[in-house]
Formats: structure tokens, sequence, C-alpha cells
């Protein structure tokens, strides 16, 4: 739906083709966390480990408002669904692809449901969260380049395959990178094992079908997912900026 699209598209195009569909997807009033099911990763993705710059995507339509106000690790916010830990590592390629310290990194997503925070009761999203900030959050990498958060597993919605949205600026505030993180999928990934928590898998697009990921053919935005609904899924990614 968004971020490539915004920029292959004219919004008078993107209102037409796509905004009917993300609001039917953004209807699902679940409250279910599945957590009876048990399931086991047994395809957790590789990675990528080539030294080369993440693919630069765009922030909208839904960005963090105020990110500078979210300096928090648990981004859960409230919101149910399965556990997930997020630790990402920057690099700099100009360096190497060394971990890159004191670097800021934004991450939202959305819930189980397919709604963000602090947007709706639009067409664009039916749900109106306009007044909370759920799943998003901003922290600094240490030593080894590293920042960590808690948050639930995202959901999907229409058009897109399940991401992660990411914002990288130097110490000094400069923006760096915006990009988006990808899961595996397949038969024993996270995405499959997870099974789009009540909504099911029907009508999901796939990365290679993904407006955003689709040309991702090194797969330098796929993280390493690992864990079960029980215990909770871990992620992994590097993301390198120039």
């Amino acid at each position: 739906m968004e971020r490539v699209s915004f920029i292959k598209n004219s919004l008078a195009a993107l209102g037409v083709a796509f905004v009917a569909p993300l609001a039917n997807a953004c209807k699902k009033d679940s409250n279910d966390t599945g957590s009876s099911s048990g399931g086991e990763v047994t395809n957790p993705g590789t990675g990528s480990t080539d030294c080369v710059v993440a693919p630069t995507e765009t922030e909208g339509p839904f960005p963090t408002k105020s990110p500078s106000s979210y300096v928090r690790s648990d981004i859960t916010d409230g919101r149910t669904g399965y556990k997930m830990t997020a630790t990402i590592t920057i690099g700099k390629v100009s360096n190497g692809c060394a971990a890159l310290a004191n670097a800021i990194v934004d991450i939202w997503h959305c819930d189980k449901e397919g709604n963000y925070s602090e947007y709706g009761g639009t067409g664009m999203q039916s749900t109106n969260y306009t007044g909370v900030h759920f799943l998003r959050g901003r922290q600094t990498t240490d030593s080894n380049g590293q920042v960590k958060f808690t948050s639930i597993f995202p959901g999907w919605y229409q058009g897109r395959a399940t991401h992660i949205h990411v914002h990288v600026y130097d110490a000094s505030g400069n923006s760096l990178k915006v990009t988006q993180i990808a899961f595996p999928e397949g038969t024993g990934s996270a995405v499959a094992v997870v099974n789009g928590y009540s909504k099911g898998l029907s009508g999901y697009t796939y990365n290679k079908n993904d407006n955003v990921f689709s040309d991702d053919t090194a797969g330098t935005e796929i993280a390493t997912v690992t864990g079960n609904t029980t215990d909770g899924f871990t992620l992994a990614i590097k993301l390198n900026v120039p």
C-alpha cells in the first residue's frame, strides 16, 4: 500500500486503488493472543551478512509524530499479542560495517490487528488511535551498535507484508537511514506460525509481492526470527548506514 507505492503512484491513484481495502483490513476487532498454539519456528531465516547500505524506504503514512518523546525499550504499551524482543545492530559501511555506537534508532509497527497508534478515524485506518502511542520507541545504540526493544509480533494489513519501520539518526540527530524490516516467510517461519493471529493469512501480501520488499533481491531487509508462541519470539537484524 504504502512507502514505495507513494513514490510510484500519485496520491489520487493510491486513494482509488488501495484505501478501501486497507480500511476493511483494519476493522478486525479481536482480543485473542493465540497463546495456546505453542508453535515453534523451524525456519528462522538467515539474514544478510553483506556489507551494503540498507535500502531506503519512505516513512509514511504512519511515522511517529514526536519520536523524541518515546525513549523507551519496552514499546508494548498495553497491546496484546505474542511477545517479541528485537535486537537491531547498526553498522557503518564507510567504516567496514563496524558497529556504530551512539546512533539513535526509532522503530514503529502496527498491532496484531494491523492498526497504528497516533492515527485513525479516516478512510486509511478506520479505528481511531490518535490519542495513544503504542508500539513506538527510541533507543541509542551501545558500544556494539545495538538497541533492543520489547514489543509484540506485528500483525498485517492488506497490501503489505509483516514489517517494522526503522529510522536511524546520528548522535546529533541528523538522519542517516529510513528503512523497514521484513520477516522470513514460508513453512516453519514465524509468519506461518503466528498465522496472522485470528485473522489468518488469507489475502496476505508476501515479501516478493510487497511494494517495499519486492526489489530487495539480496535480502538485506529480512531479519532472523526465532522462538515460539508460548515463550515469544526473538528478532535480530543488522542494518548498515552509509
